[in-house]
């Protein structure tokens, strides 16, 4: 199970599983990008998700090694990476370089998946592994023993600020069974269109990592309100 430090739990009444918010930082505010971090951090952040787009495997460039060694020192909390780039296993040994604690790859990016968990482990990091909206979920049987997280997409990869896909909802509970079977410590998480709105029924079919970025950095109010209302309504699962 993914563990950080300073967490502090938060259970279902019906899994007793620990939920984690997680800010997406791809959705904050780049100039004052140190302060967001210090703020969410303050405001009840579980970890940190840094999504990793290289305009090839999505169309959006975002950031790269360069940036999370600049942020590693401003926080504590776990950063999972989330590479969204083809041929991932060339940049492993730079993302866990540069600070990332785990290392999330797309099943439909890597050549060889199960060997790509593998090398994440061998850097002594956690291993995801992630899916996209449209790939069947059964894909993920070769691999599911041996990662540490299985990220589902709610939406397409590559866009902030898109509406949360309906069908998700059976596909976190999918994962969750094909989990229960293999690896049930694993880490089921949602990212896409996680809002108080649709987080409750995400943490009921099975998602705990609860990966948010416009609910959290673009609403007009405060990280704090942002990040306690995403709590309080995972809490009502």
């Amino acid at each position: 199970m993914l563990i950080a430090s300073g967490i502090r739990p938060c259970y279902t009444s019906e899994t007793m599983r620990k939920l984690e918010i997680a800010p997406s930082i791809i959705a904050a505010d780049l100039a004052n990008l140190g302060e967001a971090i210090r703020t969410s951090e303050t405001a009840g952040a579980d970890r940190f998700h840094i999504d990793v787009m290289d305009g090839n495997f999505v169309s959006n460039i975002t950031f790269g090694p360069g940036t999370i060694s600049a942020i590693r020192p401003l926080t504590q909390l776990s950063f999972d990476v989330h590479l969204m780039i083809h041929d991932p296993d060339r940049y492993l040994q730079d993302f866990a370089e540069a600070g990332a604690d785990t290392i999330i790859a797309h099943i439909e990016a890597s050549p060889d998946i199960v060997a790509t968990v593998r090398s994440i482990h061998k850097l002594g990091k956690q291993a995801g592994v992630a899916i996209s909206p449209d790939t069947r979920i059964d894909l993920l049987r070769n691999v599911v023993a041996s990662v540490d997280l299985i990220l589902v997409m709610s939406v397409y990869p590559g866009r902030s600020g898109q509406k949360f896909l309906e069908k998700s909802f059976a596909r976190i509970e999918e994962v969750r069974r094909l989990l229960s079977e293999e690896n049930p410590e694993a880490v089921i998480a949602i990212d896409g269109g996680v809002t108080p709105d649709t987080v409750t029924r995400a943490v009921n079919s099975g998602a705990t990592n609860l990966i948010a970025a416009t609910a959290i950095y673009c609403t007009g109010g405060t990280i704090h309100d942002a990040i306690s209302q995403l709590r309080l309504a995972a809490e009502r699962s």
